[in-house]
């Protein structure tokens, strides 16, 4: 019997690395290869503030909101003329 939990005690672990209870020695990069490919590549850096890009977005969102706001009202306000105009 205890060869059959050993064996399936075995078969279900997992290392301490995995979960999380022991550091990895290798680092946050794993292969040394990726670190040198980066470092090559010359690749422009990417944006990472994310609060301008949200303003922007908010600032266009408020912008198509108002013209279309502008577009309703002019539409409303032609439908009114054509309408009162038939009588």
């Amino acid at each position: 019997m205890s060869a059959v939990l050993r064996a399936l005690l075995n078969l279900c672990h997992r290392p301490a690395i995995r979960n999380g209870l022991v550091r990895d020695p290798r680092g946050r990069f794993r292969d040394p290869r990726f670190v040198s490919f980066m470092s090559q590549s010359n690749r422009k850096t990417l944006d990472t503030d994310v609060q301008d890009t949200v303003l922007r977005g908010r600032k266009a969102v408020r912008t198509l909101l108002k013209l279309a706001l502008f577009g309703g009202g002019a539409w409303v306000v032609l439908e009114s003329a054509k309408a009162l105009s038939m009588f």
